[in-house]
């Protein structure tokens, strides 16, 4: 009499995503560009701080620097968790052949609102300080 074994199948489900690569690629280069307008901003502000030195100028100033402060950190660990997941989901497509595990699309989800969300800031902060450079400049 032949005993039964049990088996444990991979339950693990896998999804085609082709489009995974080139988004992560667009926000690598997106989180780039963010990065570089800082850098823009930042020598704006500078000037506007040279040019005025009042109590209200430096204030409106201080504001700025720590928000573009906190916007590079932003960026930094965006552009970290984007390239770490892209490693993670390079190897997946690897070993999968061209699919990836549906934990790795549920984490894209993820950065795909963190990028999204980091967005939104990083365009209402220009919009700010578009208007904090009319009233000062």
């Amino acid at each position: 009499m032949l005993q039964k074994q049990n088996i444990k199948l991979n339950t693990m489900s896998y999804t085609a995503v082709p489009h995974l690569v080139a988004e992560h690629q667009d926000w690598l280069k997106a989180v780039d560009f963010y990065d570089n307008e800082l850098d823009i901003l930042e020598n704006r502000l500078a000037e506007v701080a040279q040019k005025n030195t009042g109590i209200d100028t430096m204030k409106g100033v201080e504001h700025f620097q720590n928000q573009f402060i906190i916007q590079r950190n932003s960026i930094d660990e965006l552009r970290h968790n984007i390239n770490e997941h892209a490693h993670k989901a390079m190897l997946d497509l690897k070993e999968h052949v061209g699919r990836v595990e549906s934990q790795q699309v549920a984490e894209h989800k993820k950065i795909k609102d963190e990028f999204e969300s980091f967005e939104k800031v990083i365009n209402e902060l220009r919009d700010e300080f578009n208007l904090f450079l009319v009233k000062w400049m």
